[in-house]
Order: structure tokens, then C-alpha cells, then sequence
């Protein structure tokens, strides 16, 4: 059979096209990638200025052009011509409404730069969406309507892209073209706004005239409109500024470490994203929290070993030594650690619908660290709207407080202005997994470099074997009048006469002396389960069986006093008795009061219990004796052998 002819034209097509796409590639991946947020206060045109930078520059197909043109007509604002606002506002709700509600994401690229821009919300309601989107942004464009100035939330946005730590701001001057391109317009507002920026901290800004819907001075200044303006046009200005993260390859080296790499016996790895500075083998690091050293071996890639790796860049290390690493440590080097602590005063913006509960144990993301930790009442929340510092006890959605923190063990930090990596978390509540705050770090407490662990020649395994027992927490939890102290007082007397080492801890008794000063608020409740927490675990490093008879109405809280503990040792036992059997006890007389609306914050009335959705163990005081119960739990917590050896 004959060869098929060869299609010369054909490769010399495929060859060009090759060409083609080697340049487009070679041209546009190197270069650099700059994020920014528009925002600013509702209807200050920051959707139609995004679609403009879109529509400018060649961003939309054809197809959605026509789309657009379509949509203009139907939903939008301006008449005949085109609604560029369309382009970004996607759901539905923000079309109705004409706002922005959720943070739209767009990318776009220039001959200079590449850029993603997020779309902020203005609206007060959605703070949290903002902050969101503000939180990877090296720049933020301000946006103020001409007629109207500056507003409320232009001093809001201001403040939180300066507490988020967006060095580069730009006060765009939008819809000049409602009031005539005049200059003193501009130049009032300007002058307004800059005594605003220095009184909180912004000391630079670049303010720039603009009509997002005419186009003027968005790729090109100055405009015909606005010959009185020397300045750069917003194009112009994004793409030369320069991106806050090219000062990170000068910093001292920082990792954290994403994952060990183990893909067989001969090699062990550690990778991550470095997140400031650079490396090189034989480079001297540190591990932290361990603080133990090595060198480094090589830097690996998909694409090869390095010589060097800078800021930026997603690699592997191999050390010459074999040391303890793993994930949520951070290599750093040697020469120049970053801190480590467990005590910090925080910046906190609370995205949450419920509010901060004080006391209450989150889970803090950190990088890649994740520990146990503590909100205190905060020191004061900040008045946006007039930077007032204000007495708050707990933190709302959308509110911005500073307050400490303690985790339950050193987290490798820096201060947020130093380096967003290892200065910017999220809390996570343990229950929901819902994140509910972001925070950035100011500093360590003094105490915390302080106070350091001392350790013990006599521990709490030794305490235990010459009690010759193993230690448990035996926690109930029920309704107040659902038996918890009568069935925990059974059976710590049949545990005595087992010769076993116990000690009860109720409810009651001890708030007559350890927690006095508590009331019965929420955040009162979280704190006396923590510390009634803190003691069981003292005593049963003491080797005890540790007997607790609390209401305990909050799942977080027994969570937490479970976490403290080693594994198998929290025992919840569940006292399930019926809210209107409690009632009809009311030995104290408590329901009756909460009833009337003299005893408020009163659980079951006004303050709910959460019961335990998998208890280890469940009694019912109405099918059981108070007697009965205690030898259930007893059977059930005591193998046979040890009941039959007591």
C-alpha cells in the first residue's frame, strides 16, 4: 500500500500555531500576578468598574458580550448602553437589588500584569465577605460616588484593608461625570479623605478622578474630561505598583510545613510553601517548636532539584539529619527564628451569627498549625464608623474586638504586620466546623515567655499504680433536679468500698469556693466547666477517679474537658431525665423561680441544654433507682475481673 502524501502546509500550520503558543506563554507567565479589592459603600459603582477593566481589556468572549448587551437592556441601569455592572453582579439577589452581597472573584491580564481582582460587598451587613476578600489583596481600590464624598463606609473599608495590612491603597473618585469633571470636587474630597487616612494609620494613598461607566482615566489619562489631572490612569497605576510580597525574598527564611514526604524508605522530605526569604543546600534551619537543627540536604521539585528557592515557591527539603519534623511545624533559619508562644493579644473580626463565646475552646488555624484555643473577654471592640475604642463582653457578627487568646500549646508565630502567614488565623468551631473569626496576632504576652512546663521525676503513671487503679473522669451531665448528684455520690460509695481512690466534685459545692465568683451567664458556665476541667485533669494525674456532677449544658465544654484528657479517660455519662419529671422534683425550688422570672439564665427554662448526641454511657432516673443506676455504671466502667479482685 502507498504512503499516504504528506501535508507540508499542514506542519508548517501546526509549527506556527506551536510557535504561537510558546510566545503567549513564555510572555504571559512571566508575569507578575498582582490580587486587589474594589470596595467601598453601596452603589459607589465598583461591579460597573470592574466590568469596564474587563470590557477594556479583551476579557469577555463574544458570546457573553452578547449576553451582556442582552442583559443591559432587560435588568439594567443605564438605559440603552451597557450595564457593566452585570459582568461581575451574578446572583440573582444582587441584580434585584442592584448591590453587591457575595465576594465575585475575575481575572484579567494586561500586556504588563496579570490580575485578580475581588469585588467587595459595601453594604455594613456583609463586613465579613469583605474581610474575606481582603485577606489575600496586596492592594485595595477605594471607591467614592463624586456627589456624595466620603461616607461611613468608605471609613470602615479604609480601616479594615489597613488593619487586613493592604500597604497600597487607591481612593478612585468615581462617576465625575455627574458633576461636570470638576476639579474641586475632587480635590475636596481628597483633602477630606486624607485627613481620615492619616488619623488612622494610611500615610500614602494615589487618588485618581474616574468614571467607571465612561471610561475616563481607567486605561488612558488623563481624559479629555479631566485635563486638570497629572496623574497615572488606573491601569497604569496597577500595572507598575509595586506587589507587597516582593519584599518577602528578603525576609528571614519561614516553611511551614504542608507534609511529609515518605514515598519510600530512602527518602524523607518536607514540604511546604515558603513563605518568606530563601534557601539554598547548606543552608543552617530550625525546626520550631522543637528548635532542633540541621542543614539542608536538597531542594526538590517536580521539575528538578534547585540550586536556590525563594518566597513564593512550593518545594521539599531534604536534611542531612534525621530529625523530628512534621505537619504544622515551620523551618525557619537557624540564625533567625520566628517566636514561639501560647499567649497572644489579637485582633479578632467575628464572621460568626452566634457570638464569641468567651472562654469557650475553638480550633485556631495557623498556616498549617492547628491547636486548642481560648478567646478571653475582650479588652474592647472598635467602632469602625468613629474608631472608638468600646467595653464589650463578648463579640457580635461582623464587630471587631482585641482580646487575648492562650492555646493549649506553643504556636510558632510572628506579628500579622510582619508576616501574614504566621500572623493571620481563623477559628473553627469544634462542634459545627464552622469558621467563625479571623485574627490577626499583635504580639506575645510576657507572661507566656515566662512561664515554662517543669517537669516532675514522679509521674501520673506512678501516681496510678500505687493507687493500683486507672484514672478516670467520670462526668454527668443532665438537667438541674435529673439526679447527677445523688447517682454520683452512689457510686463513689461503691467504688470506696471497692478500695478505689475517688473524689466527687459537684456542681454546687464548688461554687462555694473555687468558682465564687462565677454567675450562671453562658460565659460564666464555660468558665466553670473549664476550670472544674482543669482540676479533674490535676487529679487524675494524681492517680484519682475524679466524680463530676455538673449541669454542664454546652457540648463545646464537655468536649473541651475531653480533650484535656488522655484518651479513654473522660467518661460522659448521660442522667437522662425528662425537662417536666426535673420539674416536678424541683427540690431546690429553681424551676419554680425560673418560672416566675426570678432566677434567669435558668437551663431547660431560658438557657438551653444540649444533650450528648453519643454518651458513653445513659441512665434514666425515671425507669431507675438511684441505686440501680450506680451498679449499671459500675458493671459498665469495671471489668468483671476487677469487681470480683475488690
Amino acid at each position: 500500500m502507498a504512503d499516504a502524501p504528506v501535508n507540508e502546509s499542514a506542519y508548517q500550520t501546526d509549527a506556527l500555531i506551536a510557535e504561537d503558543i510558546d510566545a503567549y506563554l513564555d510572555q504571559h507567565q512571566h508575569k507578575t500576578m498582582l490580587r486587589f479589592i474594589t470596595c467601598g459603600s453601596v452603589d459607589d459603582g465598583k461591579s460597573t468598574l470592574i466590568g469596564r477593566l474587563l470590557y477594556d481589556s479583551k476579557m469577555i468572549f463574544e458570546d457573553q458580550l452578547a449576553a451582556l448587551e442582552t442583559d443591559s437592556k432587560k435588568v439594567g441601569t443605564q438605559g440603552q448602553e451597557i450595564d457593566f455592572a452585570l459582568l461581575v453582579d451574578g446572583l440573582a439577589a444582587e441584580r434585584e437589588q442592584g448591590i453587591t452581597i457575595d465576594v465575585a472573584y475575575r481575572f484579567f491580564n494586561t500586556e504588563k500584569r496579570k490580575f485578580i481582582v475581588a469585588d467587595c460587598p459595601g453594604h455594613e451587613q456583609y463586613t465579613r465577605n469583605m474581610v474575606t476578600g481582603a485577606s489575600t489583596a496586596d492592594l485595595a481600590v477605594i471607591l467614592v460616588d463624586a456627589r456624595k464624598g466620603v461616607l461611613v463606609q468608605t471609613r470602615r473599608h479604609s480601616y479594615l484593608c489597613h488593619l487586613i495590612g493592604i500597604k497600597n491603597i487607591v481612593l478612585a473618585v468615581n462617576k465625575m461625570d455627574l458633576v461636570d469633571y470638576d476639579q474641586s470636587v475632587f480635590d475636596k474630597i481628597v483633602a477630606e479623605y486624607g485627613e481620615f487616612a492619616k488619623s488612622i494609620g494610611i500615610n500614602n494613598f494615589t487618588a485618581i478622578p474616574i468614571s467607571g461607566f465612561k471610561g475616563d482615566n481607567i486605561t488612558t489619562a488623563p481624559s479629555g474630561n479631566t485635563i486638570w489631572y497629572s496623574g497615572p490612569s488606573l491601569v497604569d497605576h496597577l500595572e507598575t505598583v509595586e506587589v507587597l510580597g516582593s519584599h518577602d525574598a528578603q525576609k528571614p527564611f519561614r516553611m511551614p510545613v504542608q507534609w511529609v514526604n515518605r514515598p519510600n524508605l530512602d527518602f524523607r522530605g518536607f514540604s511546604g510553601l515558603i513563605a518568606s526569604g530563601a534557601i539554598k543546600p547548606g543552608d543552617a534551619v530550625r525546626v520550631l517548636p522543637s528548635g532542633k537543627t540541621s542543614t539542608v540536604k536538597s531542594i526538590v521539585t517536580m521539575d528538578g532539584d534547585l540550586d536556590e528557592a525563594m518566597a513564593g515557591q512550593a518545594i521539599t527539603l531534604t536534611l542531612q539529619d534525621e530529625i523530628d519534623c512534621s505537619r504544622g511545624n515551620v523551618i525557619s533559619a537557624a540564625d533567625a527564628p520566628p517566636q514561639t508562644a501560647d499567649q497572644f493579644e489579637t485582633t479578632i473580626v467575628w464572621l460568626n451569627d452566634d457570638d464569641l463565646h468567651v472562654g469557650r475552646a475553638y480550633w485556631l488555624k495557623l498556616g498549617t498549625q492547628t491547636v486548642s484555643a481560648t478567646v478571653q473577654q475582650p479588652k474592647y471592640e472598635v467602632d469602625v464608623n468613629t474608631m472608638e475604642h468600646l467595653a464589650a463582653k463578648t463579640l457580635e457578627l461582623n464587630q471587631i474586638g482585641v482580646a487575648e487568646v492562650l492555646t493549649d500549646k506553643p504556636l510558632v508565630f510572628e506579628p500579622y504586620a510582619d508576616s501574614r502567614t504566621l500572623g493571620g488565623f481563623i477559628l473553627v468551631d469544634k462542634i459545627t466546623n464552622a469558621t467563625v473569626a479571623a485574627g490577626m496576632i499583635n504580639f506575645s504576652l510576657r507572661r507566656s515567655q515566662n512561664i515554662h512546663w517543669q517537669p516532675t521525676d514522679i509521674t501520673r503513671e506512678s501516681h496510678a499504680a500505687l493507687k493500683n487503679q486507672s484514672p478516670r473522669v467520670l462526668w454527668f451531665t443532665g438537667l438541674s433536679g435529673s439526679g447527677k448528684s445523688t447517682i454520683a455520690n452512689e457510686v463513689e460509695k461503691q467504688l470506696n468500698l471497692m478500695n478505689r481512690h475517688t473524689f466527687l466534685l459537684d456542681g454546687d459545692n464548688v461554687r462555694h469556693g473555687l468558682n465564687k465568683d462565677l454567675g450562671f451567664t453562658e460565659a460564666d458556665r464555660i468558665e466553670n466547666i473549664r476550670r472544674v476541667g482543669e482540676v479533674a485533669k490535676l487529679m487524675t494525674d494524681a492517680g484519682l477517679i475524679v466524680l463530676t456532677a455538673f449541669i454542664s449544658p454546652f457540648r463545646a465544654e464537655r468536649q473541651m474537658v475531653r480533650d484535656m484528657l488522655a484518651e479513654g479517660e473522660f467518661i460522659e455519662i448521660f442522667v437522662d431525665t425528662p425537662l417536666e419529671v426535673a420539674e416536678e422534683r424541683d427540690v431546690k425550688g429553681l424551676y419554680k423561680k425560673a418560672r416566675s422570672g426570678q432566677l434567669k439564665n435558668f437551663t431547660g427554662i431560658d438557657s438551653p441544654y444540649e444533650a450528648p448526641e453519643n454518651p458513653d454511657i445513659v441512665v434514666n432516673t425515671v425507669a431507675m433507682t438511684p441505686q440501680e443506676a450506680a451498679e449499671y455504671i459500675i458493671k459498665t466502667i469495671l471489668p468483671l475481673k476487677s469487681r470480683i479482685q475488690a
